[in-house]
């Protein structure tokens, strides 16, 4: 049976390494002061609603419903509460740490740390790390048999996920499995059926969800994963397990984004936001990246009004922020307790 994890997604609980394990966070809605202005434009706050019909074949636990919730303001609305298996419906989940300083891009995933840089974790990344990060402390193999150190045990997988990760699970490259949720965690999200402009822009935490039915997590703890010299790695969609999430993204590598392509070649729709406006693909069908995006990575266009385009994969992020109001944390079904991002 799948592990079902009933919360608001707007507000997750989190962990440090694998996802930090830290409790208290306020609504996603928390404003920020831009240092750009959200689009301004005469149709910004136009916007195509959720469509219930775009996700992906299995990917829901349940046909979504639209029940009253509230917003971060106390705003009263109606939401779309969508509930998701925990798993992708349509990829494989796998492969992330490589076994070998031999293995190569075909047997392991891939790393990012907000650089920029997307990296392959293959057997070459794991020998080169001291180079990439200019640090001699970094091992993650057996310089006899060349087998990386993996946390390979759900023990092990908890101890790295700790704050304070134990000395004897430092250097190793840190993988969870399925198995160890019950091959996946269920989450219940609220988005609103109408999406409410925002006064200000709100701080992302967790995003949203993809149309294959995966959490779209804020960014990755990248600076506390690598202070303990551990690498969480990805797999080549751009997602890895912990052991409370389960099974999320923290990038757009194009695995989402071929589910609802667009007729005049804009990017594919990859799922929605907290606040109900849709995130796209970076990319259009040319391969060029839309230009004059605002600070959460948003814009108007006359067919899709207000949406998001994420980000690139190596910039640990899909937004910057919300322009539109997201729902409050709640304490009955479908909320859950107050956490950190997901890592």
């Amino acid at each position: 049976m799948k592990k079902q994890n009933y919360k608001l997604l707007n507000c997750v609980a989190a962990l440090s390494i694998i996802a930090a394990l830290a409790n208290g966070c306020s609504s996603d809605n928390d404003n920020t002061s831009p240092t750009n202005e959200p689009d301004t434009s005469d149709n910004a706050g136009e916007f195509v609603s959720v469509d219930p019909t775009k996700f992906v074949d299995g990917a829901l636990a349940s046909e979504p419903t639209i029940v009253d919730c509230t917003l971060g303001d106390g705003t009263e609305t109606r939401c779309y509460q969508i509930v998701t298996v925990g798993v992708p419906a349509d990829s494989a989940v796998g492969p992330f740490c490589p076994q070998n300083i031999t293995s190569e891009a075909a047997d392991s995933g891939i790393w990012l740390d907000g650089s920029g840089t997307l990296y392959q974790a293959d057997g070459d990344f794991i020998v080169n790390l001291p180079n990439i990060y200019n640090d001699s402390n970094w091992q993650l193999y057996d310089a006899a048999t060349g087998n990386v150190n993996i946390t390979d045990t759900q023990e092990a997988c908890e101890a790295a996920a700790r704050p304070d990760v134990d000395e004897q699970y430092q250097n190793h490259c840190v993988e969870c499995s399925l198995a160890y949720v019950d091959g996946g965690v269920s989450a219940t999200y609220l988005i609103p059926v109408t999406p409410t402009p925002a006064d200000t822009v709100g701080t992302v935490r967790n995003v949203g969800v993809s149309l294959n039915g995966v959490q779209l997590a804020g960014p990755a703890p990248v600076d506390a994963i690598l202070s303990a010299y551990t690498i969480a790695a990805f797999d080549d969609c751009g997602g890895h397990v912990n052991p409370n999430d389960g099974y999320h993204y923290h990038a757009a590598t194009g695995c989402t984004e071929s589910s609802d392509t667009q007729v005049d070649g804009h990017a594919s729709l990859l799922g929605y936001a907290m606040d109900g406006y849709g995130i796209y693909g970076m990319l259009d069908s040319d391969g060029n990246e839309t230009e004059g995006l605002d600070e959460c990575r948003g814009h108007s266009d006359e067919t899709r009004g207000y949406h998001y385009h994420a980000a690139s994969a190596g910039e640990n992020m899909f937004i910057g922020c919300f322009t539109g109001k997201t729902v409050a944390m709640s304490t009955g079904p479908g909320g859950g307790p107050r956490g950190a991002p997901a890592k």
